[in-house]
């Protein structure tokens, strides 16, 4: 088994070799799932389809998507490669369900612009007026800016990347903490606190809990950055599925808490009227005035951070799919002093800022919001079950021979790959027109590229080895 595509030696096409160790794929993990972001920007939508079933909807959700953290975990150690899914998807079940999964992830990263950029712009201007928070116009340009400065900084190279996420993420860190402990010892709630919040009957029927695991989806996703980065980490076959582990972790406590503490302190006007800005109004009652706009801060920094990981997962992969030829070659080009695929990152840049610029005309930031949201949560969720039951096929000849791999490499990464199945054909009749177009529409443009190269007779499309569709053995595995 290789380590890469053969030509990822070569002088063109080779991001800089292990330069991130440990601690910097955690960071990223956090900084890709963006805690303070992913609460800002989808307590609404997620309040909307589940009420006061946040807490639930974030549990059961956060169950399953550990079993697809465990199967990134075990499929990085077969292959290093910055595609990550699109390269194991391939090698496991077939080249076109491998194309599937890294276009899955390319068109999600680039509808998360839009998503990831209004609040950017929205909770900055809101530090100034509350009018200009709610003007699309304002926050489209300032979110541009926003977005462009990340495209910069990730073009410059991954060791500056990590640098600015470990300051951006502790600083976030930090204040989410504090915010987290003022919340839960507010006095003065709108609702008193129910352990009902986190059992399955809140949802009231099978449709409901789907609305809300597709939310909850969109609010883990990110932390497989770590798989993206790869090539470019010491250790590179164990190192990042430990960091996405870590990542889920951290932000999986956090994720409950707050939602806790937001089903506490926000009522449903608060939460329905400020849908890009519910921190802020969550800090202002829990800390009014200056102290307060503290946590717009954490929402800022973290916005910022997941712009740039998200800027991180699309190029790489979309430059390993230029390197094997599934996307025109010049994508699989690397800068030659910074070592970073700087033409997917133009490209990328070109392409956002045009669909972010568009969305202006769509409607209001907190429609926006939603939808993208949700089309980003069928799209995250067809990779995600592919690479779950990838795992299962790669590892198939040794999950009996243990306990332990029975539940890590079969049962947990095969149940979380049914989960998101299930969610995909659940949530779709209760989508709208729109949410349909964007979530699955611009996954059918995906078979136009990959009916071209397949016609043009690109290896990547050869049917997977013997050798490609079984993963090393335990002990081939205990000397890496």
């Amino acid at each position: 088994m290789t380590d890469t595509n053969t030509a990822a030696g070569s002088e063109e096409h080779g991001l800089r070799r292990g330069v991130l160790t440990l601690f910097d794929p955690a960071v990223m993990g956090v900084a890709g799932v963006a805690p303070a972001y992913s609460i800002a920007a989808s307590t609404a939508t997620l309040f909307g389809a589940v009420a006061l079933g946040g807490p639930a909807a974030l549990l059961y959700c956060g169950i399953a998507m550990f079993g697809i953290v465990w199967a990134f975990n075990y499929l990085g150690r077969v292959e290093t490669n910055s595609g990550a899914s699109y390269t194991w998807v391939r090698n496991a079940l077939h080249p076109a369900l491998g194309y599937i999964a890294g276009w899955a992830l390319v068109v999600s990263a680039l509808i998360f612009m839009v998503a990831g950029s209004f609040p950017a712009g929205s909770i900055t201007l809101g530090l100034f007026s509350t009018s200009l928070a709610n003007n699309t116009l304002a926050v489209t340009i300032l979110g541009s800016v926003f977005f462009l400065i990340m495209v910069g900084a990730v073009a410059a190279g991954v060791t500056i990347t990590a640098k600015l996420q470990v300051i951006m993420s502790t600083v976030e860190l930090a204040l989410l903490l504090l915010f987290a402990a003022l919340m839960l010892l507010h006095g003065h709630n709108a609702h008193a606190f129910s352990w009902s919040w986190f059992s399955p009957g809140i949802f009231h029927g099978s449709s409901g809990f789907f609305a809300g695991a597709l939310v909850a989806a969109f609010y883990y996703w990110g932390w497989d950055v770590t798989a993206n980065l790869n090539e470019e980490t010491k250790g590179s076959k164990v190192t990042p599925g430990i960091g996405g582990i870590i990542g889920v972790l951290v932000v999986f406590a956090l994720f409950e808490v707050f939602t806790v503490g937001s089903n506490l302190v926000l009522s449903a006007k608060d939460i329905n009227n400020n849908s890009g800005d519910i921190l802020g109004v969550l800090g202002q009652i829990v800390w009014p005035g200056l102290g307060g706009k503290l946590i717009v801060v954490a929402v800022i920094l973290s916005t910022v951070a997941t712009l740039e990981t998200t800027i991180i997962q699309v190029t790489r992969t979309m430059f390993s799919m230029g390197r094997d030829g599934t996307l025109p070659k010049v994508l699989g080009k690397v800068h030659p002093k910074w070592r970073t695929p700087y033409i997917a990152t133009f490209v990328v840049a070109v392409i956002s800022v045009g669909l972010f610029v568009g969305s202006n005309y769509i409607g209001s930031i907190g429609n926006i919001l939603t939808d993208a949201i949700n089309a980003i949560g069928l799209q995250i969720a067809i990779y995600y079950s592919l690479a779950g039951l990838s795992v299962v096929i790669l590892y198939r000849k040794q999950i009996t021979k243990s306990i332990s791999n029975f539940i890590f490499m079969g049962l947990w990464p095969l149940s979380g790959a049914v989960f998101m199945a299930i969610m995909f054909v659940k949530t779709i009749p209760g989508l709208n027109q729109t949410t349909l177009i964007v979530g699955l529409g611009a996954m059918a443009l995906g078979l136009i590229p990959m009916a071209i190269y397949w016609a043009k007779g690109r290896p990547y499309f050869n049917m997977p080895t013997q050798q490609e569709r079984l993963a090393p053995t335990e002990e081939e595995l205990a000397t890496i």
